[in-house]
């Protein structure tokens, strides 16, 4: 059974306003990734989504092509966005079986807790290599496809048809504590695609980052937020009095890539609920009653949080 539209997109879009176009997204597997697919294919594009894992992602390239009849979704795996001519591969053939590349997400990226003094430089070095070298590879393998499109859509009044987003984030913006890696990393991509807006502009390509804030229900959440707090404990600490939801960066990442964001460019769309502005005190990686500056002198973090690595106790 298809994942209802009201998950993943809200009313506000008019079908078809993507038809005939392709979007190209890392990380597409994912549950931001794949609501930003889903809504593009619902609304009219085919798409090609890449991962490291095959069976996942060719999964998730069936479940999403179920959102509109004749809907081409392409799910090409073992691509590690680090590597970049396996990444280039991947685009040459999105782009030679679905006709072009009109938009491109660079959404792979990499996260866990860490102290600075827990952190091993190689540990770094992946999430820089995740997130800041693959948003580069993304920007190479797929810029020339770009700019074809560029050429071919261009109008008076849509003069940058081609689009490019990174997923950033927000935790540069204050400071985090245990985010350092992730921080530097994502400082790092929007300067990447500040960059491309003034390179590739005058391609008719527009860049811009979206920095998504606490969305429920993502890994993400889960690697950040202790299972021992409660949510409406932690949304109360958002202005807006929640968390996000996935289909919030969807329609953000609709109205980047629609003609209503043509002049868009250069730029970072926060989705947070102005959460980011009282961040810098609040931290990641908590369970109840742990408190600034104390966990951090205490040495301590949360043990409940979903961790690929073998979790660590002590600062």
């Amino acid at each position: 059974m298809s994942i209802p539209k009201s998950e993943y997109l809200s009313n506000t879009w008019a079908d078809g306003i993507f038809a005939n176009r392709v979007l190209f997204i890392t990380g597409g597997a994912g549950t931001i990734g794949s609501a930003q697919t889903r809504a593009l294919v619902h609304l009219g594009a085919n798409a090609c989504i890449i991962g490291r894992n095959v069976e996942k992602t060719e999964t998730a390239a069936k479940e999403i092509a179920k959102v509109r009849n004749g809907a081409r979704v392409i799910g090409i795996g073992n691509v590690d966005v680090r590597n970049f001519d396996s990444l280039k591969a991947a685009a040459d053939r999105c782009a030679k079986e679905l006709g072009s590349i009109d938009y491109v997400i660079a959404g792979a990226a990499g996260n866990f807790i860490s102290p600075i003094s827990g952190l091993s430089p190689n540990a770094f070095k992946v999430v820089i290599d995740i997130d800041t070298l693959g948003t580069f590879n993304t920007i190479k393998a797929t810029i020339p496809h770009l700019i074809t499109s560029a050429a071919a859509n261009r109008t008076p009044t849509n003069t940058a048809p081609s689009r490019l987003l990174a997923v950033s984030a927000t935790f540069h913006y204050t400071g985090m504590p245990l985010q350092a890696h992730v921080s530097a990393a994502k400082a790092a991509v929007d300067s990447l695609i500040a960059s491309v807006s003034l390179e590739y502009g005058p391609l008719g390509i527009a860049a811009n980052c979206i920095a998504p804030g606490a969305i429920a229900g993502t890994e993400g959440m889960e690697r950040l937020a202790s299972s021992l707090q409660e949510q409406g404990e932690m949304e109360r600490g958002v202005p807006t009095g929640r968390w996000g939801r996935v289909r919030d960066i969807a329609d953000a990442t609709v109205f980047l890539c629609s003609e209503a964001g043509s002049y868009v460019s250069g730029t970072t769309l926060i989705v947070d609920g102005a959460g980011w502005r009282r961040q810098g005190g609040q931290g990641v990686g908590l369970d109840p009653g742990m408190k600034y500056p104390d966990y951090l002198v205490e040495g301590v973090v949360s043990q409940n949080l979903k961790d690929p690595r073998k979790a660590k106790g002590k600062l």
